[in-house]
Parts: structure tokens; sequence; C-alpha cells
């Protein structure tokens, strides 16, 4: 059993007993328990088992499974239940979470207490709330917990074995963890997926780990991958009319026989790659950076599923091209992660590639290679 008290109130920084809050599990215990009776934490546990009409031994018991959820930001609650509303196959645009949570209003003006499955049925139908196409989770969480994880038919958790002390400074594995062994897991997805045909990532995960999931689950494996941008769901068996050429523009390193290949959709990164293939001595003899064909990179240039999908396969044309004058390919990415997810699943006739995460002011380091 797992129960959840969630709130958007802070934690009482005079309780003893809730500032001993395990930030891990979101678990009172193993704190709570701590301390005799005549302690301040005692004091309080026994305030507590009274004012609940129970024993102490009851009261530990219930916090053995009642997970303390403060100061939880309502759009990522709102996030979180769209993701959910999307994996069950119903709407989850804004409108679709406006009408559902109405209707649950509703049953609590009308003193409604249960809410049976059939009665939740009932109301998809009335409402409209159906999608018609059901997206079982898969979850990657690298920079903060997934609240989804529990939910997903597939989980990987890898936030402890990140650096850094939260999601902004998480950019690579802490020793003794490496890329190679996240690399592993992302490499076995397929076979803990057997039988599916579509998954909804969730999570959260940098471009290059966006990229490798992508490229684990590419299309020739029949799995169809989405990630919620925002309100939108980017999806890879998305419609669209045909393959968005980018504007390619091309800089003489000289310095080998490689090509990289830099990825500037949500902002300008290649002053930036470029120098660091310089001081690194990288063996890459020419830099294509990509870009929106119309207008400059900036964060909200794909405006739609139908175009993130179709730049993907023009950015992935682009690598097939430079495939023929080269047996390796450097990927740096700048852009959406929903892009990232959709390049890696269709890239596919193309060399191997060798993807980098972007450190910040330490510059650029070796995720993944990927073969093509």
């Amino acid at each position: 059993m797992d129960m959840v008290l969630r709130t958007n109130r802070n934690i009482d920084p005079a309780s003893v007993l809730l500032t001993g809050i395990d930030p891990r599990t979101q678990l009172l215990l193993p704190r709570a328990a701590e301390q005799t009776s005549t302690s301040m934490r005692g004091k309080e546990r026994a305030a507590w088992a009274a004012g609940a009409g129970v024993s102490e031994d009851d009261l530990l018991q219930l916090l053995e499974v009642l997970r303390f959820e403060t100061g939880y930001n309502v759009n990522l609650l709102r996030d979180n239940v769209s993701n959910l509303m999307t994996a069950t196959g119903l709407r989850s645009d804004e409108s679709a979470i406006l009408t559902a949570t109405s209707w649950v209003q509703e049953q609590v003006v009308n003193g409604v207490k249960r809410i049976d499955l059939e009665a939740i049925r009932s109301a998809v139908v009335d409402l409209g709330l159906s999608a018609g196409h059901a997206w079982p989770t898969v979850s990657i969480a690298t920079l903060t917990p997934d609240p989804l994880a529990d939910q997903a038919v597939h989980a990987l958790e890898w936030v402890e074995r990140f650096d850094g002390v939260d999601a902004y400074t998480r950019r690579r594995p802490a020793e003794p963890a490496t890329w190679e062994q996240l690399a592993d897991d992302i490499a076995g997805l397929p076979g803990c997926l057997a039988g599916l045909d579509a998954v909804l990532v969730t999570g959260s995960l940098r471009l290059a780990t966006g990229f490798a999931v992508g490229a684990a689950l590419r299309k020739v494996t029949g799995i169809e991958v989405a990630w919620k941008q925002g309100p939108q769901l980017w999806r890879s068996d998305h419609p669209y009319d045909e393959p968005l050429a980018p504007r390619v523009s091309s800089l003489d390193l000289s310095q080998g026989g490689e090509i990289a290949i830099v990825v500037d959709v949500a902002t300008t990164a290649t002053p930036d790659v470029v120098a660091w293939l310089k001081q690194t001595h990288a063996p890459v003899g020419t830099v294509l950076t990509v870009s929106p064909a119309t207008g400059t990179p900036k964060d909200n240039a794909i405006p739609d599923a139908a175009t993130a999908l179709a730049l993907a396969v023009g950015i992935r044309d682009v690598a097939r091209r430079a495939a023929r004058q080269t047996v390796h390919l450097h990927l740096f990415q700048a852009g959406p992660l929903g892009l990232a997810l959709l390049l890696g699943h269709r890239w596919n006739r193309v060399v191997t590639t060798s993807v980098y995460e972007d450190l910040g002011p330490q510059g650029y380091e070796l995720a993944f290679t990927v073969s093509a």
C-alpha cells in the first residue's frame, strides 16, 4: 500500500516530526520512530497519535506508507496529470484537464464520496475525453525523481547516480556510475517493452540521454515513442507532409576526417562547440550546423508535433548525406527534448555516432556512442 499527502504548503519548520522527512522516500520514518517519549520528537509523536485517536504503534504503521509531498508545484501536478491522461488514452490538453477537474468538483459538491470505475468510464464518454490511443509509459529519471515511475511499464531511476545537487547541476554520472552503464540500461529497453507498439517517455533527462532513448527504440523496433512537450504530445507516428529540410552551414576545421553536426534549434551552440573541438583537438574536419529553415534559433522555433517530426527527419537526412563522406559523426544538440527523442528514433542508415552532453562551462563530454 502507498499513501500520499500532497500539498502546495511547505513543511512547518517548528515540527520535529515533519523536519525529519527522508528526502529520498518522502517518509517520516525512520526518524519519526527515534528517541524516547520524553524527547521533543517523542512528545510530538504522542500528540499526533492522540489527535488521530490511535496508538503510537498504529501511527508508526501508518507512517511506514504515508509519503509527504509538500511544497508541491501546481504546474508540475498539472503536467503529471496530463501525462497520466495521455498514458490511459485520454485527451490531455488544457481544455480536457479543466473539463475533468470540473467534473470531479461537481461530484464533491453533490456529496459523492466514492467514485467507481463505471462512473469514470461514463464520464469519459459523456465529456468526450477519449483520445482513442493509450500510451503506456517508460520512465527515465536522471535529474529529478519521476512521480509517474510507479505507473510505468519500465523505469530507469538514475537521479542518485548523477553528479550534482539539483536538476540544474546534474549533467553527468557520478563515479562509480558511468555513461556506459546508463547506455546498457537504455539498450535493454526494447526487451523490457516486449509486446508494446508505443510508449510515452516520462521523467527528466537531458538531450544526449533523450537521443539515446529514441535510438534504442528506433522505428525498426516497431515501437513508436512520444514525449509531452509542454501541452503538446510530440509522437513519432504523427502525420506530416514531407521532411522539413533545415538550414545547413559548414565550417572547415581541418583537424581530421570526421564530421560534427550541431543542432542549433533552441539556441546557438556552434561557437561553443567549435571552441571545444579545437581545444580538445577532436579529429573533426567539418562542422555542419543545422537550424530552422526560417528564422533564428529560439526556444519556440518548433510550433507543433508535425513540424518536430518533419524537422527530425530532415536533420537525419543531412546526417545520411554527411555519412557518405566519413565513418564517424559527432552530434551536439541545442533544442527541445522532444526533438532529441524523435531524432534518435529516426537515426538509421547513418554511421556510428558519438553523442555529447553539454556540461556548461566545462564544455562537452561524450555520453553515448550509437551504431547506425
